[in-house]
């Protein structure tokens, strides 16, 4: 089906932050797959973990106990903080776990039209449910009727929760991106999780963060939250945490972790022993090369070059960025900037219509970074004219 539009290149092999096209032509992988291959491309530690693993066992179903799917639990909650988790096979569905999850918080809670606070300019993924969640109509239009049971606020503004809380006693959950991926690289102020996590608390709403994208130390951190040294109810992970093969997280803590009974969800495929021990392989290397650091560390020379290069740009808005998650914003729409980039063999993202991305693998060295800084920045100058303030 036409769904992609996608740009007239195929890739064919990878290696670690470069990939090769049907020619033989080698491209720097500044997107990394929509930050999902945060390890690069055939990392040698994961595809010999999943040749291995395809060689022994690949697929049993959730009717049987899966040992590897045990001990990928016992990781991720240890790392996050968290008690329980569920495995599906990507982000939406792990944010549909999440939904499901605040559906049966405020059954619990006799509340018969629950409503889950979400943020405008949010993505939450494409199945009707996280559809809904999500804030951006263009990705809603020719879905109605849209599911009840959303209700909005803007993002990064805690006064609106606060009133919202107040003033709707139906609301049992809040739904909120870290950072917000897909709507432009937006970061809150410091304390908005924090704030949000004191809202909650006081009006017995579960907090659950889509760390989908900012989640495996994408922003410097394990996980995003813990910036601000909090702890949400629930939480959903997918995108890097396979470094490609399809496996999504919620994870849970509190009353969260116990609101799901047998019966109450399921998935054939999810943490099956392939994905899993996919998933394992991802967490051993991350923390052999102390990704969180390296991610903050790379962040920061990647801001701190890109603001030198574009100082002064007219065409530049503003550059923004956590960890290896980077955004700069144009003062008009730049979807064109994105051949531009491979025509130069460098692989961008444009998103939020005037936003470039960049979510480059973690394991990229200095010397890559600075193509990525050389060549993002001349195809912003050839698109601003070379105009300076």
């Amino acid at each position: 089906m036409n769904n992609y539009a996608p740009l007239d290149k195929a890739f064919v092999r990878g290696e670690g932050v470069w990939l090769y096209d049907t020619e033989g032509q080698r491209y720097l992988d500044a997107l990394g797959g929509i930050a999902v291959c945060v390890l690069g491309h055939s990392h040698p530690a994961v595809s010999a973990a999943l040749a291995d693993q395809s060689a022994t066992l690949i697929h049993t179903s959730n009717l049987y106990r899966i040992p590897l799917q045990e001990q990928l639990a016992a990781r991720l909650t240890a790392l996050a903080g968290m008690d329980k988790v569920f495995f599906c096979n990507s982000g939406a569905e792990a944010n549909e776990a999440a939904i499901k999850l605040a559906r049966l918080h405020a059954t619990k809670k006799n509340i018969s039209s629950p409503q889950i606070m979400v943020m405008e300019g949010s993505f939450h993924g494409r199945t009707m449910a996280t559809l809904t969640a999500t804030g951006n109509s263009r990705v809603q239009q020719g879905f109605a009727p849209l599911m009840p049971g959303f209700t909005r606020v803007p993002y990064n503004d805690v006064v609106a929760i606060q009133h919202r809380l107040e003033t709707d006693p139906d609301i049992c959950a809040i739904l909120v991106e870290p950072i917000q991926g897909e709507g432009g690289i937006v970061i809150p102020d410091s304390g908005y999780l924090a704030a949000i996590r004191e809202m909650c608390d006081q009006h017995d709403c579960l907090m659950m963060l889509d760390e989908i994208q900012t989640g495996m130390c994408r922003t410097g951190k394990w996980f995003a939250f813990q910036h601000e040294n909090i702890q949400p109810d629930v939480m959903t992970l997918a995108k890097a945490l396979g470094n490609g093969v399809p496996i999504g997280a919620c994870l849970a803590r509190g009353q969260a972790a116990d609101l799901m009974q047998p019966g109450s969800h399921g998935s054939t495929f999810g943490g099956n022993p392939l994905a899993a021990r996919a998933a394992l392989s991802v967490l051993d290397v991350l923390q052999e090369i102390h990704a969180e650091k390296r991610a903050g560390d790379s962040g920061r020379l990647l801001l701190q070059g890109l603001a030198e290069a574009l100082s002064g740009n007219v065409e530049v808005r503003q550059i923004r960025g956590k960890g290896l998650m980077i955004g700069i914003e144009l003062h008009r729409d730049c979807a064109e900037l994105v051949q531009k980039a491979l025509d130069k063999n460098v692989l961008i993202n444009v998103t939020a219509g005037n936003v470039i991305r960049l979510l480059p693998p973690l394991i990229m060295e200095p010397e890559q970074l600075r193509q990525v800084i050389t060549v993002v920045t001349a195809i912003i100058e050839e698109f601003s004219g070379g105009g300076k303030q």
